[in-house]
């Protein structure tokens, strides 16, 4: 694992393309080092991260704020690079600025994904546009960082996504069922695969773990604060418009294809419920009716 000389984690502001500023942050003690280690992942594996920005000042920042709390860190200068490093390398996350110099962010992560390359990414875009936003979300996107940002900030966004992404890995037990049946909606968490009705429902990962944690809560209304803690792994930060965006995206896809299942409870958060008598069942390995979890549970 990579540490840097310094005893003091590394501070910037960064202010966009060709402009950044470098200063030393409060020290950190060996145990604070330590448990940033263990907020990336729940996992043994040091976490690996492609970072890539072709402003050479912002590659070097993040890459040594990210092995400071303890990545290893690749980096790109640009998107045909990042593709090649995506395959050969295999990284847990990457750190995607949306304006390259050859295929911008955009195209890298549609790239990804069309070829089956699931892996999370975290936008980087000076433009702070909501159809930036909403471009790079429909597209598989896990969060975005706008220009100018504070490496810490991003170190937090990184770990969240981190952390979610480790929870959001297949439990393995003999009684488990993957399977979560509400009325004629079906998400098998082994295969990831959506039905209604039996019409297959294409959904991307974030997609697939937000309907699975409504699923898992079924009639029980969850407020944002924790959607954004379970499924995106983020601490409640005024940052609920991601969650608004991915309900809707949902609903455009569900809705077409039987009565909404997905509904808002004005100033408080979502609920999955389905009309008619007892609204459906869960099955067999799904959660029991409850008080859902609050932030900082898993989900």
């Amino acid at each position: 694992m990579c540490r840097p000389g310094a005893g003091a984690a590394a501070r910037a502001d960064v202010h966009g393309p060709g402009a950044g500023r470098i200063g030393q942050g409060p020290r950190e003690t060996g145990r604070q080092r330590q448990n940033g280690l263990a907020a990336m992942t729940a996992s043994d594996q040091i976490p690996q991260v492609l970072v890539v920005d072709d402003e050479p000042n912002i590659r070097e920042l993040v890459q040594i704020a990210l092995k400071f709390h303890g990545c290893a860190v690749s980096t790109a200068a640009n998107g045909a690079d990042a593709l090649r490093l995506a395959e050969a390398a295999r990284p847990d996350l990457i750190v995607l600025d949306v304006v390259l110099p050859d295929l911008d962010g955009f195209e890298v992560c549609r790239r990804l994904r069309a070829g089956g390359n699931e892996v999370p990414v975290i936008f980087l875009t000076a433009r702070d546009t909501s159809s930036d936003t909403v471009t790079g979300l429909a597209l598989g996107g896990d969060d975005y960082v706008t220009k100018p940002f504070s490496v810490e900030a991003l170190v937090a966004r990184v770990r969240a996504v981190l952390r979610r992404a480790s929870r959001s890995a297949p439990e393995q037990g003999a009684d488990a069922d993957p399977v979560l049946r509400i009325a004629d909606l079906e998400l098998d968490e082994a295969r990831w695969t959506v039905h209604r009705g039996g019409v297959p429902v294409d959904l991307s990962p974030t997609e697939f773990r937000l309907l699975a944690y409504l699923m898992r809560h079924h009639g029980r209304v969850l407020t944002r604060a924790q959607l954004l803690e379970n499924v995106w792994g983020w601490d409640y930060a005024g940052q609920s418009q991601i969650v608004e965006t991915y309900v809707s995206y949902l609903r455009h896809k569900l809705d077409p294809l039987g009565p909404p299942v997905i509904h808002t409870q004005r100033s408080v958060g979502y609920s999955l419920r389905v009309p008619g008598p007892g609204g459906g069942g869960l099955a067999a390995g799904a959660a029991q009716p409850g008080a859902p979890p609050g932030p900082g549970h898993g989900g």
